[in-house]
């Protein structure tokens, strides 16, 4: 199963893709599409959809998870997320993939435990759950690979390992850099510091 989540802004637009077996989340793929400092909308938009698209054709994924509009500072600031949205979207529906939608605070619980965290434990926590060496980087990237894995962690365990792209358990590859899922958390309930000494 492959979830590609989507972090929308007119200025920045996170993407990350994860995928999982039923048993271990692993990272596909993370990132931003940023648009030019002289883009008019229109062209920052066209920049969105173009840049979407290629990426959901590269990653192929069962369902996109798409931050929904909660707050924004003013209505000219909701109009233009809400376009950018729009266009994210259209490229999920194009492509043929479902769309579901989550509000910031469900995703922060699903992944830190509180709905107000703030962006820094978002990160932190994305690093543990997909075993990364480093947060992942910009924020609007963790904030996407947050909205995937809320989705991932919001849909039964059977339904995870019945859909999807036909992976099945496999024993990690001991050259590789990601570590065994037993050595890492898989929701934040597991997550323990560690300890000195």
């Amino acid at each position: 199963m492959r979830i590609f989540g989507i972090d929308p802004g007119s200025g920045r637009t996170g993407y990350g893709c994860v995928e999982t077996d039923g048993r271990v989340v692993r990272l596909v793929t993370c990132g931003a599409i940023t648009a030019a400092a002289g883009d008019a909308f229109p062209e920052r938009l066209a920049r969105i959809h173009r840049g979407l698209s290629a990426l959901l054709a590269g990653c192929a994924p069962d369902c996109v998870a798409i931050e929904s509009v909660f707050h924004a500072s003013n209505a000219r600031s909701a109009l233009k997320l809400g376009h950018a949205r729009g266009v994210a979207m259209l490229a999920a529906v194009e492509f043929g993939c479902p769309v579901v939608e989550y509000t910031p605070a469900a995703i922060k619980r699903a992944v830190v435990g509180y709905g107000r965290a703030q962006k820094h434990q978002v990160q932190q926590m994305i690093k543990l759950l997909l075993g990364l060496e480093q947060p992942p980087s910009p924020h609007d990237a963790a904030d996407a690979l947050a909205v995937a894995i809320c989705h991932l962690h919001s849909m039964p365990p059977a339904e995870l390992g019945a859909r999807g792209s036909g992976l099945v358990a496999r024993t990690p590859d001991p050259g590789s850099r990601v570590p065994d899922p037993g050595s890492r958390p898989r929701s934040w309930r597991q997550y323990r510091p560690p300890t000195n000494g």
